[in-house]
Order: structure tokens, then sequence, then C-alpha cells
């Protein structure tokens, strides 16, 4: 999993850049990256996966995010159905002036940030209030985007409908033989979840014991080895769901040798069995 460093500009004419996205959830890879710049990241509905240190989970009916300065994550539309939308604002702590979140109307944004340092996953009536100023913002003109991004800081800043994504003394502190090792491991079942994974081919080839690999797997990914493999494998059945291929079919293809347990595997991930999810998100 190479963690990639993204240089952001603000857009033309602001002190903050503002992304609007609304695309196929199959223009989404995985692009682990970081930058000094602050994002909020409003997913508007649908499911998909988030990835912001080392929490990984998956969300349902949109999501809304504050990711901290050099904090690493991937694209939130990576396992999403159908089309992704989400609207990003990404900003730097002195984007308004160097002092200007010192000053004293400015304490509970700026304790925000501090927060932000662990990612916050905001819920709720928040989210809901929130999402609503993102479906706005981007018709507005560069001075009120400015006097409205205050106000959804604020928003956030007084709401206690938060989770915090990684604990508190968390450091992201991958080096870059770690970067290098879960990049292969990541190609490796890119381009092999079609078929048989011996796990111990793939530590082999990070050069470590098969239970040395499953530890430093879990503890740089927060998730195990064969549970990251099985995710990877129900996204790429989703997508053969929705092309009307067939179920018994599909779980061949994506490297299950048991129609049950494959079912089994698609319902603990999405919440739904094939046939399900299919009848909900095929087109009409």
């Amino acid at each position: 999993m190479k963690t990639e460093f993204e240089i952001i500009q603000p857009d033309a004419g602001s002190s903050f850049r503002l992304l609007h996205h609304k695309v196929s959830a199959d223009a989404f890879k995985w692009h682990y990256h970081y930058h000094p710049e602050y994002e909020i990241v409003c997913v508007f509905e649908g499911t998909g996966r988030r990835h912001v240190g080392n929490h990984l989970s998956n969300y349902t009916d949109g999501d809304l995010v504050l990711i901290g300065s050099n904090l690493p994550h991937a694209g939130f539309g990576y396992g999403a159905i159908g089309t992704h939308e989400e609207v990003v604002i990404q900003f730097t702590e002195d984007f308004l002036g160097k002092d200007f979140f010192a000053k004293p109307e400015m304490e509970l944004i700026k304790k925000l940030f501090l927060r932000a340092k662990q990612g916050l996953c905001f819920q709720g009536e928040t989210r809901t209030k929130i999402a609503e100023k993102f479906r706005q913002i981007p018709t507005l003109s560069h001075f009120e985007r400015l006097v409205e991004l205050l106000n959804i800081l604020q928003g956030l800043a007084n709401s206690k409908e938060f989770i915090l994504l990684n604990p508190v003394d968390f450091h992201y502190n991958f080096s870059h033989k770690d970067q290098e090792r879960l990049s292969k491991v990541y190609k490796f079942v890119e381009e092999n979840y079609t078929q048989e994974i011996d796990i111990k081919e793939v530590a082999d080839m990070c050069n470590l014991t098969v239970p040395a690999f499953c530890n430093y797997f879990k503890k740089n990914v927060n998730q195990t080895f064969t549970d990251f493999t099985n995710e990877f494998r129900i996204n790429q059945a989703c997508k053969m769901l929705l092309d009307g291929d067939e179920i018994m079919d599909i779980c061949y293809k994506c490297g299950f040798n048991n129609v049950s347990y494959f079912g089994r595997v698609f319902k603990q991930i999405k919440g739904k069995n094939p046939s399900q999810f299919r009848r909900l998100f095929a087109k009409t």
C-alpha cells in the first residue's frame, strides 16, 4: 500500500479547494495518500469503504468525515455501488492567515482541528444538516463559499455526534519499506483474486513467516489478510452482479470454491445476500 504525498492547490480566486465528484464507483482504485491540508469529505448517499489512518470500515447511507493534516486516507468511493457523489473541501490550517484561528472566536474550531488528528466521523442530525450545506456550496460564489465553510466548521466544532476513527495515541509511521511491501501485497491480490491464494506465497514475497506476516498485515492495515482479500473479491462480485452474471459463475470467477461460503461472506460484508443485492441495485 504505497502512501503517496499529494500536492493540493487552492481553486483560482479562492483560499481553499472544493471538489464535486459524481462518477461511477468503478473509477475509484486504491489510492492511499496524505497532504498537509485538512479535508472534509461529504458523501451524499450509498455505501463504500472508509479508510483513514489505521481505521478501516464500511459506511452506508452516506458519510461525513473530517481528516486532519497529514493523516493518510483513501478515496471514499472504493467499494461503493453505482454512482458515487461527494463534495470534498481541502484547506490548510492557515488558509485565512497565520493567526486567524488563534482568535478567541475560533476557540472551538481550534479544538476541532486538534481532534481531527485522529479523523472524525460525524453522524445523526449533524451529518444531515452539514450535508445540506455541502449540497449548496458548489453553487455559491467564492466569498459565499468561504462564509459557508466557516459555518460548516463551527457546526462540526459544536457537535458531539462524532466518533474518533483512530486512537488518541495514533501516529502515522509507515516506513518506505512498509509502503513498498504492502503495495506488493495489494497488487498481488488485485492480480490473483480469481484463484486460490496461498498465504505462504504472500508471506514469502514479504520475506516473513506466515505468523509474522499475519501479525504485520493486521497491525498495518487494521484488517486480517483473509478479510482484506474477501472484501476485494466481494467488491468485484458486486460489479459482476450488476452486469447480470450468474451467481454461481461469479462465485468461482472471484476465487471462491463454495457457493454457500460465498453467500455468507457476501452478506457479512454487504449486509444482503447476492440475490437481494442485485434486486436492490440493478439498473431498471
